[in-house]
């Protein structure tokens, strides 16, 4: 079975960083679509950034744009939420998950195949 656990959320002031990791296990990892969702208390689960299967291709949600950065280490079967300029806002579950079909681009349309565990993040004002 399919493992995604993500790890590095915390409580952060605003204007400050964190940087999320998510470790992949039980699957070809070079083979996936990676992303990360969100999901704010009482609100829906958004999508917030994916990369392509080599990391050569990214896409982000227009609200994290120029702050956030995600990336990839296929050796290592991990994929990494850098986040900057933290805002209140930002304050959500943190989710990662992966597919084999979809793309950076439509990753945000089409529910992901696998998705693991969250871990919260919370930026104060």
């Amino acid at each position: 079975q399919v493992q995604l656990v993500a790890s590095g959320g915390g409580l952060v002031q605003a204007g400050g960083s964190l940087r999320l990791s998510c470790a992949a296990s039980r699957l070809i990892f070079s083979s996936y679509t990676m992303g990360w969702f969100r999901q704010p208390p009482g609100k829906e689960r958004d999508f917030v950034a994916a990369i392509s299967r080599s990391g050569g291709h990214t896409s982000y949600a227009d609200s994290v744009k120029g702050r956030f950065t995600i990336s990839r280490d296929n050796a290592k079967n991990t994929v990494y939420l850098q986040m900057n300029s933290l805002k209140p806002e930002d304050t959500a579950v943190y989710y990662c998950a992966a597919d084999s079909v979809t793309t950076p681009e439509t990753m945000g349309r089409i529910p992901p195949r696998y998705r693991g565990q969250g871990t919260q993040v919370t930026v104060s004002s």
